[in-house]
C-alpha cells in the first residue's frame, strides 16, 4: 500500500532537497576554488605588457655576447650584466616586471622533464637552474605550455608589442627576441629587441629568418 504524503512529509522532503542543492553548490564552489587557479591563463595585464616593452626597450646596449656556462644564483639569478645571449633579453625583460622565468621554467621542467629537450639536445638527465632558462628550445616549450601560442604568419600585423618570437637562423641555431613598440623605417613592422652578437638592440629582423615560435606570456 502506497502511503500518501501529508504536509509535514512534504515540507521534510523539500528541506532535504534544499539541503542537497546547497551541498551541491558548496561542493561546486569549493572545487572551483581548487581548479580555477590551475586553469586560468597566467597572461600579464595590458599595463604590465607596456612595462615589459618599455623595460626591454631600455635594456643596456653594450653587452658582450657570451654563451659560456656560468653558475648563477637561484632564484633571480643572472650572468653579469655586461654579458648575455638572446635568451637573456627575454629573461631580463620579464624580470623587470617582477616575473622570474628562471624559477618558473625550473619548476615546470622539474615536474615535466621528459617534455623538454634537455636530454635529447644536451644529454642532461636532470634540470639545471644555471642554464635551462637560457636555452631557446626550453623557452619555446615553456611558452607553449604556460603562455599563449600565437599564429606564425607572414603578416606583420600579427606580431604585436610584447610578443615573443623565436627563429632558426640560416645556420640552424635557435634565436629569440621580444617585439617592442617601435616601428621599422618603412612603418610596416614592429622592431624586435634581441641579441645576435652585437649587443641588446632593437632591429627590423622580424622576417629575417624562419620563425618557429610566436607567443605571448
Amino acid at each position: 500500500m502506497i502511503k500518501s504524503l501529508n504536509k509535514d512529509d512534504f515540507n521534510y522532503h523539500r528541506l532535504i532537497q534544499h539541503g542537497n542543492n546547497s551541498l551541491k553548490i558548496f561542493i561546486f564552489g569549493f572545487l572551483s576554488l581548487i581548479i580555477l587557479p590551475i586553469s586560468v591563463s597566467q597572461a600579464i595585464t595590458p599595463i604590465q605588457n607596456k612595462q615589459l616593452v618599455a623595460y626591454a626597450t631600455d635594456l643596456p646596449r653594450a653587452v658582450i655576447y657570451d654563451p659560456a656556462y656560468r653558475k648563477i644564483n637561484y632564484p633571480n639569478g643572472d650572468v653579469p650584466a655586461h654579458y648575455g645571449v638572446c635568451s637573456d633579453v627575454i629573461i631580463r625583460s620579464y624580470r623587470g616586471i617582477g616575473i622570474d622565468l628562471q624559477k618558473l621554467l625550473h619548476e615546470d621542467i622539474k615536474a615535466n622533464f621528459a617534455l623538454y629537450p634537455s636530454k635529447r639536445i644536451w644529454g642532461l638527465s636532470r634540470p639545471d637552474t644555471n642554464i635551462d632558462h637560457r636555452r631557446v628550445p626550453n623557452l619555446e616549450v615553456f611558452f607553449s605550455r604556460k603562455g599563449k601560442v600565437k599564429p606564425i604568419s607572414k603578416e606583420a600585423s600579427d606580431y604585436l608589442p610584447g610578443d615573443i618570437v623565436s627563429w632558426r637562423l640560416d645556420n640552424g641555431r635557435p634565436h629569440i627576441g621580444l617585439v617592442i613598440d617601435k616601428k621599422s623605417s618603412d612603418n610596416q613592422r614592429y622592431l624586435v629587441m634581441h641579441n645576435i652578437g652585437f649587443g641588446q638592440v632593437a632591429e627590423d629582423v622580424l622576417f629575417s629568418w624562419k620563425i618557429t615560435g610566436h607567443y605571448s606570456y
